[in-house]
């Protein structure tokens, strides 16, 4: 794009992407797997970078540290809010850079260290995978200069990959309060607030099962990856139904549930249609 102007403007994108079902790709690269949880003997544990792209990609890694809103957004911070530890102090990674080339895999492996007193509960970080920007070469930004100033758009991609270490056993509980349902025939939404108890964060699935009259279940709600992370003690959320049209949502109840990736239920609710 060429502008007329008098001043040279060069933009950075910066984009974190934190979710997905079993891993997540971002641009042109892929991280499996999609978060860690030290939470007994293991020492160690890998995560998996793939380029799917066509050309060579290098990135940085590091390590930065997020706090969850109520909203279930993420903002970097520098210092940790009241309840929250993080992981950095026990954590240990190598490589610190990697040059992938096209359709290449690389292995980078995380450590715990320096765990031997740690206090009962949890402690987060977040393994930070960033582009590196391919250098220009001289010259090369000045040969259109000559006809106006040229806005260069540069896209910068990061995946953050949350590391948790837990100590001792887990005490959280989930309950699922001030449900709401809007019937809206084309976009019938069910909102609610998520509230956690105890002393560690929870990662899991929230089902919407309508119950009819007679006794007939059908799911019309999931989301999977739903995570409340400590010190949060709420998060606000509203889900989209799915196959609403196969279901009276003036009639019966809504079953709503929430479990771990194995399969314990931690909170259950149910609101009545009529």
């Amino acid at each position: 794009m060429i502008l007329k102007s008098l001043q040279t403007a060069s933009f950075i994108l910066l984009t974190f992407f934190l979710f997905s079902a079993t891993g997540f790709a971002q641009g042109d690269l892929m991280i499996l797997p999609k978060r860690l949880v030290f939470d007994g003997s293991q020492r160690s544990q890998e995560i998996n970078l793939i380029n799917t792209g066509s050309n060579p990609a290098t990135y940085a890694i590091s390590i930065i540290q997020y706090k969850m809103t109520e909203d279930g957004n993420f903002v970097e911070v520098t210092e940790p809010e009241e309840g929250q530890r993080f992981a950095t102090d026990f954590l240990r990674y190598y490589p610190r850079q990697v040059v992938l080339g096209p359709n290449e895999a690389q292995t980078v492996r995380i450590q715990l260290t320096r765990t031997g007193n740690l206090e009962k509960g949890e402690y987060r970080s977040h393994i930070y995978f960033r582009a590196v920007e391919k250098q220009t070469a001289l010259g090369e930004e000045d040969l259109n200069k000559d006809k106006g100033i040229s806005i260069s758009i540069k896209t910068v991609f990061g995946i953050s990959v949350p590391v948790i270490i837990r100590e001792g056993i887990s005490t959280t509980t989930i309950k699922l309060n001030q449900l709401e349902l809007d019937r809206d025939p084309e976009n019938p939404l069910l909102s609610m607030v998520i509230n956690r108890t105890g002393n560690m964060s929870v990662y899991g699935e929230l089902n919407v099962e309508h119950i009819s009259p007679v006794g007939l279940k059908t799911e019309i709600g999931k989301v999977k990856g739903m995570a409340i992370y400590t010190p949060n003690t709420k998060r606000n959320f509203a889900l989209k139904l799915k196959n609403a049209e196969m279901v009276d949502l003036n009639e019966g109840k809504l079953n709503i549930t929430y479990k771990t990736e194995e399969g314990k239920v931690l909170g259950e609710s149910q609101f009545q249609l009529n």
